[in-house]
């Protein structure tokens, strides 16, 4: 066990297997082709320098449609959109994007995997998604942890462990990477269990699996634990993807806000991460999608 520090949406809500089954048809066209995150990659990006591989998380543009951002995207040099169902597949596709993360998950973040109770429908959405995503092309599915409701910190941290054991095998066998969010308890998400690092780098090195990672939001770590850079330098292996947001407010990431952006990119990318850093910020301006582009030029690094 690795030495930890101290204290370090969006409902993503489904039906349990009927719904799953009707998402299939759509998924499978998306299948057929395999969206290639390495292809993407290599794609030439206009005039970014290539250190970050740039997303977006739709639902923060709710006045465009997807395929509005899908295009936005392209033009900008943006990689893939963030938290999107399996049906979201081949739209992005279209476009010559991917879906970075993929959503779904039943019990969303309130009801997750730190109840026993709620890890058969949990872990019948990750058997039948992770292939989907596999094929899709997505690196990565959302979960979370769950509200505490006087649950001790102990008992979450077995449950969920307990859980991800039974999922952990199913994404080492697809390749596709199981990430928990960890999301603020003081602001957005009272009462939320996976509310710092101490508390998730214990649950990975409880589940043991290289699939098993957290995603660092850092909107939400800020509020919660500050100390970002050393943070993310220090329990980097952990990490298997980023979101952004400015504080306070999660707003735009520019100098209207306490975080300074390139300096957080580049301690990331020093870390070798090759993964998604996806924008999940509220516009406030009149014109959302520009302010999604100068995001992309302040994370440029």
């Amino acid at each position: 066990m690795r030495n930890k520090s101290q204290p370090m949406s969006e409902n993503n809500e489904i039906p349990r297997r009927s719904a799953l089954k009707t998402m299939a048809s759509s998924a499978a066209l998306a299948a057929t082709s395999g969206i290639a995150v390495k292809a993407a990659h290599h794609e030439s990006k206009g005039s970014l320098k290539g250190n970050i591989h740039h997303s977006v998380c739709k639902w923060c543009y709710r006045n465009q449609t997807l395929e509005e951002v899908c295009q936005k995207a392209k033009n900008i040099g943006i990689e893939a959109i963030d938290l999107l169902g399996v049906e979201d597949y081949p739209t992005v596709k279209k476009y010559g994007l991917t879906c970075s993360t993929t959503k779904g998950v039943p019990g969303g973040i309130k009801g997750g995997l730190n109840r026993l109770e709620n890890h058969d429908a949990i872990v019948e959405f990750f058997e039948y998604t992770l292939p989907l995503a596999k094929n899709g092309g997505s690196p990565n599915v959302i979960c979370f942890s769950g509200n505490r409701e006087g649950m001790g910190e102990e008992q979450g941290l077995e449950n969920c462990a307990i859980g991800l054991k039974r999922i952990a095998p199913v994404a080492e066998r697809h390749g596709v990477t199981v990430i928990m969010e960890q999301l603020n308890s003081k602001r957005n998400h009272p009462d939320y269990m996976c509310d710092n690092t101490p508390w998730g780098v214990e649950l990975c090195d409880r589940v043991g699996s290289e699939r098993f990672k957290l995603l660092y939001d850092i909107y939400h770590m800020q509020i919660m634990e500050g100390d970002v850079i050393d943070t993310i330098k220090e329990f980097h292996t952990y990490y298997g993807h980023y979101h952004t947001g400015g504080v306070p407010g999660r707003h735009e990431i520019d100098d209207t806000q306490e975080l300074y952006y390139p300096a957080i990119m580049r301690a990331i990318v020093e870390t070798g991460y090759k993964g998604y850093v996806a924008q999940e910020f509220i516009p406030a301006s009149d014109d959302p999608l520009n302010s999604l582009e100068l995001a992309v030029k302040i994370c440029d690094v």
